[in-house]
């Protein structure tokens, strides 16, 4: 009977609930699905997320060192490049950042992200050792909470006293199709560079989270490329970015991508990637409003709680009743 029911291409697709990832050519054909389809293609989704991921992946970040950056990403409001009114400081001293990772902890997180601008650290220079005290203190003083950091491109030196430091997750995003990053994202840097750190990364076996953006400019094949390039490199956590245009920006008059689309990709992300964490982060409340529960239900395990580096979030409190309403509809949580 499901045979006469469901869009063929669907129907093919569900030999990802016997773990065989959908192929480049399905998964282009799926992408096209509009109407009800798409609702068949998100139940699908969500039974593979049911299926192969076991918890939920709930983290904070905390923006430690806000804007003048070198790098022209087309979408960060802290690029020197743009003229985005946003607040500037140097890194926070090491009080504040232990401070918010108790406010974290305090409030059941159990990941608390430090980020920094900026092209990366290829030396351990004053700022990165001042990071790393804090990484210090923080796992001293909550040894129950995991540290995740971005800080940019590493070099073998700096991921390795990262590494001394067992963090959890270290978030370094391809943000687009690799083969058109410097068209869509930036052109101060090469995609190659961010592909090194993350085989860096792997190397010292430091977890790896790494994602993108959707509503650049991008098309669906775009969004797939970059979908099969992540499951290559066998990433950890898979962020997935929904565009906040921010003024000042080069893409402050963007229109984004629709629901529908949004919807499909968050899906067909878990449908090439069924083992791997995939996580709603920025424009989960400003953008998708009333539909984030959807991407919820669309494969996605985590989501970031709390806010975001220039753009506001939702608190942890509101989040937990979220949290709480979508098990509903979870078999195995």
């Amino acid at each position: 009977m499901i045979d006469n029911i469901l869009n063929p291409f669907i129907h093919q697709a569900y030999s990802a609930l016997d773990g065989k990832p959908v192929s480049k050519a399905l998964a282009l054909d799926l992408s096209k699905l509009e109407g009800p389809d798409i609702l068949d293609l998100v139940s699908l989704a969500n039974k593979v997320r049911d299926k192969f991921c076991d918890d939920e992946h709930i983290c904070t970040i905390l923006n430690a060192k806000s804007g003048q950056c070198s790098e022209n990403c087309k979408f960060c409001a802290q690029s020197s490049h743009h003229e985005a009114k946003i607040d500037e400081y140097s890194l926070l001293d090491t009080e504040e950042i232990v401070a918010r990772a108790k406010f974290a902890a305090d409030n059941g997180v159990r990941s608390f992200g430090i980020v920094t601008s900026g092209l990366g650290f290829q030396k351990v220079n004053d700022v990165f050792q001042s990071i790393l005290d804090a990484i210090d203190a923080i796992q001293e003083q909550f040894p129950e909470l995991g540290i995740c950091a971005s800080l940019g491109m590493l070099s073998e030196e700096t991921a390795t006293e990262l590494a001394k430091r067992n963090i959890k997750h270290y978030n370094i995003n391809l943000q687009t199709n690799p083969e058109r990053y410097n068209e869509l994202i930036a052109t101060t840097h090469n995609v190659n560079d961010r592909i090194t750190t993350i085989e860096l990364l792997k190397q010292h076996s430091i977890g790896v989270c790494t994602g993108g953006i959707i509503g650049i400019g991008e098309t669906m094949e775009d969004r797939i490329s970059l979908a099969f390039a992540l499951k290559e490199l066998d990433v950890d956590v898979i962020p997935l970015n929904v565009l906040v245009p921010i003024e000042g920006t080069p893409l402050e008059k963007s229109n984004g991508a629709t629901i529908a689309e949004i919807t499909k990709t968050f899906a067909l992300f878990r449908l090439i990637n069924p083992t791997k964490v995939i996580k709603f982060a920025a424009g989960r409340e400003t953008i998708m409003k009333d539909f984030q529960g959807l991407l919820m239900l669309a494969g996605a395990n985590g989501y970031l709680t709390g806010g975001y580096l220039t753009t506001r979030g939702r608190n942890t409190a509101d989040d937990k009743v979220f949290q709480n309403q979508l098990n509903h509809f979870s078999s195995n949580k």
